[in-house]
Order: structure tokens, then C-alpha cells, then sequence
């Protein structure tokens, strides 16, 4: 097939087009070379495939999107702007890029709906908010978010109504969904309107949600990037990585090899089309372990500085109920972490990163976004 990915000179966006050239297809990548991901000079990075054909532009410009989709049967949609705490302030420009970026996408996919066969969304497991949880006794819960004023008590964890911490538990996709920050906002904009438009134009549609994906080619030097990502950078430069809240929170970390495996699937399967399906290994693991196993692996004796800070749009844990996608697509887990991060340290251990987390938290301060 001849196949769109936007945002494919990103971090996820490479390793997928690698994984579909591997496979056969005619790639062509849309990406618009964002300075805050690879630097100035709107280069092209190293690592892309010189297979895949690259174009050079925005998903909401309406010319650049009919380029990229002339003669196209497919489209993965991985381009976004990304960060949490940054979605807070550029309210507009989130907004501007995911949703309507989408919309402008979706628009020229409609014109083309007689060639286009497939289109595969990455959504986020952002769009949760807080994951899912039981009592002590065993019930189902769906806590509301924690307010500020349990926040600024250090009162980090989600409790019942007696005041008894409730229990994280695999968070399936049927929960329902409460997006906490901007940027999740938009990324739940993005599957329901692929989802929607899919379903009234008669385009086979998909949504993957993301859980907290790491690997090679992430950019070190962007601190809106993932956990993992953050703290290499912090390490690489001598500082201490900082912690928000207590570090207790739990995440899914997914290598992004098996998130390539996932959109695969979703390409290949004929039980795909308007499902969303949760991506993450499935196993929860604290932001003190994933920091610990990273200094460990990079030979680092820094010890992390817990904040004991919050902030604004995160949530206390979240980890992936995968058993959909194995039922439906046969998708499985194939890195540890243990063995990811290895292979993450290898790569990180030949890279330069400029450690820019001070600055955007001060700056995140002073807009009381972090406290």
C-alpha cells in the first residue's frame, strides 16, 4: 500500500515508517520539522529512512495535506503538538495544531474517501485523566480528580469517601474519559473525530491509545518530551533529576518498538476499524523505580530531588488494561522494561542534550502551573 504518516520525523512517527517499509509499503512522510523537536534549522534528522519520500509541512495548511495525500490508500496520524504543562499556556496554538490539525486532515481524507481504505489515530492514554481504581473492599471507583487543596496538603494519593486510599487497577478502555489537561483535551479530540468522521463517510477508522511510550529518538533536549527522555537529559548534564509529587505515581512505559507492533495491526486487521485500543505493556511502574532503573543503567550516582511539588493537569496513576488489543488484533508485549531501557541508555549514551527542565519549571511556577 501507499501509505501517509504525518509526524513521521518524529520519535514514534520514524520507528513506524521503518516498521512499514520492512514490511513493503510505499511510505510518504508530512512533518513540519517543529524547532521545539529538532532544533533549529528545520533539518530533516539523521535517522530518517531514505525509502520513505518526505514532505516538508503543517497538517493544518490544506495544500500541504492534498500533496500528501495524492495517490495514498492510508494514513497514520501521529502528528501533534505534545506536553502537558505546555498545553496549559499555548491554549491556542494545542489547539490550533491537534484539533485542528486533525480537522483540516480528516477534510482532505473525506475528498479522497474512494482510495483512502484505512486512517490510524494516535490518541493517548491522556484522555483518562486519572486511571482506573477500586476500594479496599473490592468496588469499582471513579474518583473525582484531587483539588487543589488536597494537592497543597501533599495528600498525593486518590481516597474513598472514609478517607481510605483507593487501589490503581489495570485502566480499561470502557472508563470513562475525563482528559485533565489541554493536550488531552485534544488528543480526545482526535479519536472521536476521526472516529466520527469515519463512521458517516464510511472510512475504516482507528484509534490507539498511547500509554507512556520511550525509546531511541526521542528528543532529549525538548523538556515537554516523555519521563524517560527528561531525565536522560537531566543525567547527561550532571543535574539531579526532579520528581514531582512523591514519585509514588505509577505509569504503563511502553517501548516503541511494540507501539510500532500495534499500529501494524491495526493496518492489517479486519476487527480494527472503530475500536480504540489501549497500547502499553500492561505493568505498572513508579516514577521512582523508572528514574532508579535509568541512573542505575547510565552508571549515574545522582540521587533524584523529590519536589514534593505538583503539577497542574497530572494525574496520580494510570496503567494499561490491554487485554482488547491481544483479544482482538493477538497484539503482545515483547520489551521488558528493563531490557528498553538498556537499549535506551545505549542510544542515549552517544547523545548531546541541552537540559532545559529548570527553566520550564520556573517558568511553569511563576504561571502557577506548578506549586
Amino acid at each position: 500500500m501507499k501509505i501517509l504518516v504525518t509526524g513521521g520525523a518524529g520519535f514514534i512517527g520514524s520507528h513506524l515508517v521503518d516498521g512499514l517499509l520492512a514490511e513493503g509499503h510505499e511510505v510518504r512522510i508530512l512533518d513540519n520539522l517543529d524547532p521545539q523537536v529538532h532544533g533549529p534549522g528545520r533539518t530533516p534528522p539523521s535517522y530518517l529512512n531514505a525509502e520513505a519520500e518526505f514532505l516538508e509541512g503543517d497538517v493544518r495548511d490544506a495544500d500541504a495535506v492534498a500533496r500528501a495525500l495524492d495517490g495514498v490508500e492510508a494514513v497514520f496520524h501521529e502528528a501533534a503538538a505534545v506536553g502537558v504543562g505546555q498545553s496549559m499556556y499555548e491554549i491556542a496554538r494545542y489547539v490550533s495544531v491537534n484539533s485542528g490539525g486533525a480537522a483540516t486532515l480528516l477534510e482532505g481524507i473525506v475528498a479522497r474517501r474512494d482510495r483512502i481504505r484505512r486512517v490510524i489515530v494516535a490518541s493517548s492514554m491522556s484522555v483518562y485523566g486519572e486511571g482506573a481504581y477500586r476500594t479496599a473492599d473490592g468496588q469499582d471507583a471513579v474518583p473525582a480528580p484531587r483539588g487543589i487543596e488536597q494537592l497543597e496538603r501533599h495528600a498525593w494519593e486518590l481516597c474513598d469517601a472514609s478517607d481510605r486510599p483507593l487501589l490503581p487497577v489495570p485502566t480499561r478502555e470502557d472508563k470513562p474519559l475525563a482528559p485533565s489537561s489541554v493536550y488531552a483535551v485534544t488528543k480526545r479530540d482526535h479519536e472521536e473525530l476521526f472516529l466520527v468522521t469515519g463512521a458517516a463517510y464510511g472510512i475504516e477508522a482507528v484509534a490507539l491509545r498511547y500509554f507512556n511510550t520511550y525509546g531511541t529518538r526521542q528528543a532529549l533536549s525538548n523538556p515537554y518530551t516523555g519521563l524517560l527522555a527528561i531525565v536522560s537529559s537531566e543525567l547527561l548534564n550532571g543535574h539531579r533529576p526532579v520528581i514531582f509529587e512523591d514519585g509514588e505515581q505509577c505509569r504503563d512505559f511502553v517501548h516503541v518498538g511494540d507501539v510500532v507492533q500495534a499500529n501494524l495491526l491495526a493496518l492489517a486487521s479486519p476487527q480494527a476499524p472503530g475500536h480504540v485500543y489501549n497500547v502499553g505493556a500492561g505493568r505498572a511502574i513508579s516514577v521512582n523505580q523508572a528514574v532508579e532503573r535509568l541512573a542505575r543503567e547510565l552508571g549515574s550516582q545522582l540521587q533524584p530531588e523529590i519536589s514534593d511539588k505538583f503539577r497542574a493537569g497530572d494525574i496520580r496513576h494510570c496503567y494499561a488494561d490491554i487485554g482488547r488489543i491481544e483479544r482482538d488484533l493477538g497484539y503482545r508485549p515483547s520489551v521488558a522494561f528493563e531490557d528498553g531501557v538498556a537499549e535506551l541508555v545505549g542510544w542515549v549514551r552517544h547523545q548531546s542534550a541541552d537540559d532545559r527542565l529548570a527553566r520550564v519549571v520556573g517558568d511553569l511556577e511563576r504561571r502557577t502551573l506548578v506549586r
